[in-house]
């Protein structure tokens, strides 16, 4: 909803990790609208009725969204896999020219975490963001449970969160016609 869209328009990588949360709460719910009005829209005192009524519209088209769509139990809406499609098209750009060598170089230290969470995934492998993407989202789930994190694994979340920030910073200026792919200035 609003919160979301000023996500997705200044942080792209939070957008997807909260949009997957969001996902992760209509499911808790049992994909109940009623309940989900009650214990999250409700709670939000400050709204207006309208706002309010936003809201609810908003939860209403994720749920019929998650529906359609099939994943009621698990996986993630379409919107959401659009916006790594983008984020993977977009890293193949930024890998490809040189003068993105900052980001190649983000990217290759943040490789063998990648490497290691690859390993771990079995037979559910995933791309290189959605396995960032992942980690980042696991460790954010150990946190709200109030479990332990490793040393090992914060350290590698640092390194993750880095580079999907650099990358969503060039998101950014990608979105905004900033990113120029052409001219021989190097980009930081």
């Amino acid at each position: 909803m609003i919160t979301a869209s000023a996500k997705k328009r200044e942080n792209i990588a939070e957008y997807l990790l909260y949009m997957w949360q969001i996902e992760d709460i209509i499911r808790a719910y049992g994909l109940d609208l009623d309940l989900i009005e009650k214990n999250i829209i409700d709670a939000h005192s400050s709204l207006t009725p309208e706002q309010k009524k936003e809201m609810r519209d908003w939860y209403e088209s994720l749920i019929d969204m998650m529906r359609r769509e099939g994943v009621e139990k698990s996986g993630h809406l379409q919107l959401n896999k659009n916006v790594l499609i983008d984020l993977n098209n977009l890293h193949a750009r930024l890998l490809k020219n040189p003068k993105f060598a900052r980001y190649a170089a983000e990217f290759y230290n943040t490789l063998p975490y990648i490497v290691e969470i690859r390993s771990k995934a079995g037979e559910n492998k995933k791309d290189e963001l959605e396995s960032c993407f992942d980690a980042l989202y696991g460790i954010l789930m150990l946190r709200l449970q109030g479990k332990e994190i490793s040393k090992e694994t914060l350290e590698a979340s640092q390194q993750i969160s880095r580079f999907l920030a650099l990358l969503a910073k060039y998101y950014r200026q990608d979105y905004n016609n900033e990113l120029n792919f052409d001219d021989d200035e190097v980009q930081l």
